[in-house]
């Protein structure tokens, strides 16, 4: 018998992620995002490792920038070394965002950062390469997939069209964020929502209903709540992401989670199913109508890249 609430959500199916690997929620997974890996960057704790990654740059590039560069990458394959320690599954590595609407160079980046998990002794099939959810960043996955057997999370994930064409580009994985969805509606309406209500949860539910109707292999991961109503209305999903802060309320609380989210169930609604394999007009076109999503997508590219650039200045100072 399950003992709190977070294995209650366990025992729906659902596959817990943390953003920060903590062995005492017992995650299968864990995942990063340059705003995390900043942040603790500016932490004691985390010193040694970034004293590691600029000593193994030193000998890359001619300039501080080019040596910079090399020591974020370095950077996050010791972030990710780290945390797989901890997590029997995968961890998630992300693509500078700054490369989103570049399918090649996001392409080259990738097998770069898996190149460096190889040199130090960790499978592919431990790793998951984190890209944003433009069409360049799609078809970048599509390529990874099938031709490197490389896995994709595909991040920044706002709209049902981007959803349906990751699913096409058989995508390991995506992260609908939930949160960001809900304070989108929340800034434009003035309205508050019930967790029940909640855009953000009936856009996973939507996704999820969808692609286990048509059997899509594609994980949906639910990622970025502002609190555990979001969590418990998406009980029964494929993955969840979820905050520390949020995890240790789940983990102290004894309330029953009721499975809400079932591939069986999904497989009897009646859904259209639609296309966009090389419909790159179609998709940008119903990217463009969702204002929601394309405001959230654009303003978490800079955002990502904002930090990036930051991480950087701070690597660069040391050489």
């Amino acid at each position: 018998m399950s003992s709190n609430s977070l294995e209650y959500l366990k025992a729906t199916g659902t596959v817990v992620v943390t953003d920060t690997a903590i062995a005492k929620y017992k995650p299968q997974d864990a995942t990063t995002n340059p705003s995390l890996i900043l942040a603790a960057a500016k932490k004691p704790a985390y010193a040694a490792l970034i004293e590691k990654a600029v000593e193994a740059a030193k000998s890359k590039g001619s300039s501080p920038a080019e040596k910079a560069s090399a020591a974020l990458d370095i950077l996050l394959v010791e972030f990710g070394t780290e945390i797989l320690k901890i997590v029997p599954g995968r961890v998630s590595t992300e693509v500078d965002a700054r490369l989103s609407f570049d399918k090649e160079a996001t392409i080259k980046k990738a097998l770069e950062l898996i190149d460096l998990y190889k040199s130090k002794g960790i499978s592919k099939d431990r790793v998951l390469i984190k890209i944003a959810s433009t069409w360049e960043g799609i078809q970048a996955a599509r390529e990874l997939e099938a031709k490197h057997g490389i896995h994709v999370n595909l991040t920044l994930l706002f709209s049902f069209v981007q959803a349906v064409a990751a699913a096409e580009a058989n995508a390991t994985l995506i992260s609908p964020f939930v949160g960001r969805i809900l304070d989108w509606y929340k800034a434009s309406t003035g309205k508050t929502y019930e967790s029940s209500e909640d855009p953000g949860v009936h856009s996973v539910k939507g996704i999820y209903n969808y692609y286990k109707k048509f059997g899509y292999k594609t994980i949906v991961m639910g990622a970025s709540f502002r609190n555990t109503g979001e969590i418990k209305e998406l009980a029964g999903v494929d993955f969840l992401t979820i905050s520390p802060s949020l995890l240790e309320e789940l983990y102290n609380s004894t309330e029953a989670l009721p499975k809400k989210l079932d591939a069986a169930s999904a497989s009897s609604l009646d859904l259209q199913k639609v296309s966009y394999v090389d419909d790159e007009p179609s998709f940008r076109f119903l990217l463009n109508e969702d204002q929601m999503a394309t405001e959230k997508l654009s303003d978490g590219i800079r955002k990502f890249s904002a930090d990036c650039v930051t991480l950087l200045k701070l690597l660069e100072s040391k050489f």
